[in-house]
């Protein structure tokens, strides 16, 4: 199967360039130019295949609208947030200040979340594991028994979700976490997309 290439797409024509210009040879717009994956050409399976099964039409008196199974996390305040619990599929992006708490959070959920028998998995990929461990320690969770993985490289990382099968993942966070695919340094616009699209398929 050929591999994907890197191109560059405008974001105010939608025109792509195989290399990137500072302005667009489409619409002459300057530094409109973003880097992205180019689909190969050769017959694969649709890379968005995963995200939904093919359905058929009907109306809204038809579904069945029962509601969906949440998991509590363990503390009231986050599950209040995430409408009373995790989503088994879902992807939740949170958000906040640097120092804000939202390692301190996560890290406290999963291991509530592990305690109560749910398999867990912590990507970090800002911290060592031992940082990590330092932390939970300090935190109280003596004992914690939450799998760590020291990893920004998104291939390994979904290699290891495949591998491991956690019922909850946390990356932390998706900023630092990196495609080989793309050229351009983790943080980027092209990275952080591409990188959270591969995750949510994942999920």
């Amino acid at each position: 199967m050929a591999k994907d290439k890197t191109q560059y797409t405008c974001n105010e024509c939608g025109g792509s360039s195989p290399k990137w210009l500072g302005k667009c040879p489409h619409c002459n717009a300057w530094n409109t130019l973003v880097e992205s994956v180019a689909e190969s050409t050769a017959p694969s399976k649709n890379r968005f295949a995963s995200l939904a099964k093919t359905a058929e039409v009907t109306t809204l008196a038809d579904i069945d609208a029962t509601d969906v199974q949440r998991t509590p996390t363990g503390h009231d305040e986050l599950d209040r947030v995430l409408g009373g619990g995790i989503v088994e599929g879902g992807v939740v992006l949170i958000g906040g200040d640097p120092g804000i708490g939202k390692s301190t959070l996560l890290l406290q959920a999963l291991d509530s979340l592990q305690r109560a028998g749910l398999k867990t998995l912590y990507v970090t990929g800002e911290e060592s594991g031992a940082q990590v461990a330092l932390r939970s320690r300090r935190l109280g969770l003596e004992g914690s028994q939450v799998s760590v993985l020291a990893e920004i490289q998104l291939e390994k990382i979904l290699a290891t979700l495949d591998h491991v099968r956690p019922g909850i993942a946390v990356i932390d966070s998706i900023q630092t976490v990196y495609s080989e695919q793309l050229t351009s340094a983790p943080g980027s616009v092209a990275q952080v997309r591409e990188c959270a699209a591969h995750l949510t398929r994942a999920a």
